[in-house]
């Protein structure tokens, strides 16, 4: 569409093209200094230099697209006293920032729940906040439904 300059989707690793997951690849050893160069990198993960120029400025970790902004969760959690405030708790350790919680009626054992949080502050990355949720025994499901 003419206008617009920065579209995006959130899209499973697992539907990538090798190119791409390679491109993600090269720019995680950049940046965490595993790599000193583009040429060692790319040749560390088996890309050549061409596809990484023709990718690198379209691929991004979820973190680093989420950074400092608001990322809408869904999770569906057990009916069991305290897991929410679990879930909170966690939040907090990380410094998320909660914005809005929803909560629908517990339905078959299960509560669907949707929270809202600002990412701008974390101490970790929104990827590993969403990892150490899925870490907590009454978290069933987690899914990304929104980020600003």
């Amino acid at each position: 569409m003419a206008g617009k300059t920065n579209d995006f989707l959130i899209v499973s690793k697992n539907i990538l093209s090798e190119a791409i997951l390679k491109t993600a690849q090269v720019k995680e050893l950049l940046v965490k200094g595993d790599a000193d160069t583009i040429n060692e990198a790319v040749e560390r993960v088996g890309l050549s230099r061409s596809a990484f120029y023709k990718y690198k400025d379209g691929v991004f970790p979820f973190y680093e697209a989420s950074r400092e902004r608001i990322v809408t969760i869904s999770l569906i959690l057990e009916n069991k006293a305290g897991v929410l405030s679990h879930v909170l708790n966690f939040i907090a350790s990380v410094k998320g920032n909660v914005l809005t919680i929803n909560q629908g009626i517990p339905l078959q054992g299960v509560a669907n729940v949707s929270i809202s949080i600002e990412t701008a502050g974390m101490e970790d990355t929104p990827e590993n906040l969403l990892t150490g949720l899925g870490e907590i025994v009454e978290v069933r499901k987690i899914e990304v439904i929104g980020q600003t």
